[in-house]
């Protein structure tokens, strides 16, 4: 970008201005602390210069819009074209409570849908266990059954709308309902859209929610991956989430680096089985967190799309450019909000949430002020949409694609990024995988590689809050002695009742025999070894339930449970 005689100039230039202009007011008056550091503990240099970029190759490594390597976004026009999906996530109670907040959000202007389900609907068991006892419809919405999806989408046309549902274990599952939804609307599987999240290595990274061990979870995987390639080409099969390894406490270079080593996995177990890349490629997509450190978090997302666009031309032989495209969901960073002063929130969500939209998100959700004390009340909700909203319509940063692209410190804080995620990514290949990206990130979790990396992150962060290098607004810093909590949102008492009860109806009048003969064929399936897709779509039409589908894959394939020390 510059030549030698430029970078040479602007070296002696700074020298100048570092002797004329800074040593003064240094010697003056200092500066507010030693050191500056980003929220994963960065440096952040006082001042960027064309010297920081002296090695980008303006072509090669940042490009134009909607060409490789797609630094600068995946489309030409981005946001200038058409706004990013906001896509609120929603779910508590029974399906009859969820159904009217997405017919809220919607009127409200919400672009997209966002399904939290309830503790045993992740688990995969029904409500009527033992096991969901005090944890039905707590925290996101209950599905048992086709009915439950049936009434989750009262009103909705799943032609006119984007879902997102954000599951792992019994992703297969929910995935087949929403199919057999769409086949009861009349809806062309073709043409129905939306993600499933459906990320199991996470699972073992991060959240730990898992119902069978990582090899036979990677195989359901794939084969929604090749179904939904087959049948349902709109639809994503798959969100890599990035989003809850950060939550878990890693920096964002690794929450970066583990993601798109998942990613990567899975492309080569779908290799693997034969598919081709550029049949499948285009349907997968990726979900990050976006926290507090702006510069680095937009950094972190054009590095994202540079690097999966390398990788995915370089070792897996794309070829079309919507196989290399990063396309991805964000989130803003639960892990920030903060249950003393909940009203400050707002504004941690709003830096966030700009973040997200400059660094060049496809779909956002922006929590709610009162998280951190419950699920999100109509008002929080509001808020939140309404915090997309002002920025899309009022602030300009959507006007101007890639606006950050350019800035000597963007750029050298996405090279920075990048080469410290590579370096993961190669030693996750190399060292741990010998050569393979899949067998590399599945060692890793069976020997506790990544749990180990990110307790040492997240420990080393709890330090700095502790120490108050890391202000945290309202908690460590500008406390006060009382503050009034918000309203915030109650579940009723007796939702796990009116929800057993819809499960018992609906049992009483399935047709049993269809019911078990759908199981019986799904038993024969798996232990074939085929794609079970097509069998659990026929076995949720007759209205098995979740447990009893899932309870086949445990049957076959074993429990498991997580033995890797991180001590």
């Amino acid at each position: 970008m510059f030549d030698e005689s430029d970078l040479q100039r602007i070296r002696e230039q700074k020298d100048e201005w570092e002797a004329e202009t800074l040593d003064p007011v240094l010697d003056a008056y200092g500066e507010r602390k030693e050191r500056f550091a980003t929220v994963s503990n960065l440096d952040v240099d006082r001042l960027y210069t064309p010297r920081d970029v002296d090695g980008l190759d303006y072509e090669e490594d940042i490009g134009f819009p909607g060409e490789e390597p797609f630094t600068r976004g995946v489309y030409p026009t981005m946001y200038r074209g058409r706004q990013w999906t906001m896509r609120q996530f929603a779910g508590f109670g029974t399906a009859d409570e969820t159904n009217e907040r997405f017919h809220y959000l919607i009127d409200e202007g919400q672009t997209g849908l966002s399904t939290a389900f309830d503790m045993p609907t992740l688990m995969g068991i029904d409500s009527d266990d033992v096991m969901a006892d005090g944890e039905v419809g707590k925290e996101g919405v209950a599905v048992d059954t086709l009915a439950d999806m049936e009434r989750l989408f009262d009103g909705i046309n799943l032609g006119e709308v984007s879902t997102s549902f954000t599951i792992n274990p019994s992703a297969p599952v929910i995935y087949a309902m929403y199919i057999a939804l769409a086949d009861q609307q009349g809806v062309p599987r073709e043409e129905i859209r939306g993600t499933l999240q459906n990320d199991m290595f996470k699972e073992f990274i991060a959240q730990k929610e898992w119902v069978i061990p990582p090899e036979p979870s990677l195989k359901l995987v794939t084969d929604t991956i090749e179904f939904a390639s087959q049948e349902t080409p709109k639809f994503k099969p798959i969100s890599v989430s990035g989003y809850h390894i950060r939550e878990a406490g890693s920096t964002a270079v690794q929450e970066l680096a583990f993601t798109l080593a998942d990613g990567f996995a899975y492309v080569e177990d779908c290799l693997n089985r034969g598919l081709d890349v550029d049949e499948f490629a285009p349907q997968l997509s990726f979900f990050f967190n976006s926290h507090n450190s702006m510069f680095e978090e937009i950094a972190k997302f054009r590095a994202a799309r540079r690097i999966y666009a390398r990788v995915m031309g370089d070792w897996y032989d794309a070829e079309a450019d919507a196989s290399k495209q990063l396309k991805f969901h964000t989130q803003t960073a639960g892990q920030s909000l903060t249950a003393q002063q909940p009203l400050n929130n707002i504004v941690r969500v709003t830096i966030q949430a700009l973040a997200g939209v400059l660094g060049g998100t496809q779909s956002l959700h922006t929590n709610s002020f009162d998280e951190a004390l419950a699920l999100p009340s109509e008002q929080a909700v509001r808020v939140a949409l309404r915090t997309q909203q002002i920025i899309a319509e009022e602030s300009g940063a959507a006007d101007i694609v890639d606006p950050m692209g350019g800035s000597f410190a963007i750029e050298s804080l996405t090279d920075e990024v990048e080469e410290k995620a590579m370096a993961y990514i190669n030693h996750i290949r190399d060292e741990l995988g010998d050569g393979s990206v899949r067998d590399g990130v599945i060692q890793g979790i069976q020997d506790g590689y990544f749990q180990r990396e990110i307790q040492d992150a997240a420990y080393e962060y709890q330090q700095r809050v502790e120490s108050e290098e890391e202000v945290m607004v309202g908690v460590n810093k500008y406390t006060v002695e009382e503050d009034t909590e918000p309203e915030i949102l109650t579940v009723d008492e007796d939702v796990q009742e009116r929800q057993r009860d819809k499960l018992a109806t609906v049992k009483a009048e399935r047709d049993d025999a269809a019911v078990e003969a759908a199981l019986d064929d799904l038993r024969q399936v798996v232990t074939d070894g085929g794609n079970v897709m097509p069998i659990i779509i026929d076995a949720v039409k007759a209205y098995a339930t979740m447990g009893e589908i899932m309870a086949v894959f445990e049957a076959e394939y074993g429990s498991y449970q997580e033995t890797a020390s991180v001590a």
